[in-house]
């Protein structure tokens, strides 16, 4: 548990509209190879980076889709580092890889837009990470705010150090 205070609803929902634009501002300087370079032995490069938050707002998305459309479903928990595994996301050219990420974020705001005050406590049982949990679809989405915030740091860091 995060001893961070909450993000309100409108706050997620401002980072994650601000996620594709802090995205394309700290990469659009930078070369295809400086892109897939990261910028030490071991750590992920630009392509890195966008290929992990592809992956959690495929699993995170899908989840909020569900908890949306479905009373209190059960969803089996999927780690988005074994799920990146299925997809060619790491092996894409970042250009055309931040445009699916783009219109897939345009596509969950436009989602989230519409959620009435009441849906946002709409609840799913997690289970296959140790006991199961009660998530809601505002947990899902300040998780991903909070966590694609992180990675904003992170990329403005690869790009100061393979800028040189």
């Amino acid at each position: 548990m995060s001893s961070e205070k909450p993000f309100t609803i409108e706050q997620a929902l401002t980072i994650l509209a601000q996620t594709p634009q802090h995205i394309a501002a700290l990469t659009a300087d930078l070369t295809p190879a400086q892109l897939r370079t990261p910028p030490a032995p071991g750590e992920w490069s630009a392509n890195d980076v966008l290929a992990h938050l592809r992956s959690c707002a495929d699993i995170w998305g899908d989840c909020i889709k569900r908890l949306l459309a479905e009373d209190h479903p059960t969803l089996r928990a999927i780690n988005p580092t074994a799920w990146i595994k299925q997809t060619d996301y790491p092996d894409l050219a970042f250009r055309p890889s931040q445009r699916a990420f783009d219109t897939q974020r345009a596509e969950l705001l436009a989602l989230l837009e519409s959620v009435a005050p009441e849906a946002w406590s709409r609840a799913a049982t997690v289970t296959g990470a140790g006991a199961p949990l009660t998530k809601s679809v505002r947990d899902y989405v300040e998780r991903m705010a909070r966590h694609e915030r992180a990675h904003w740091r992170q990329l403005a860091k690869i790009g100061d150090a393979v800028r040189g």
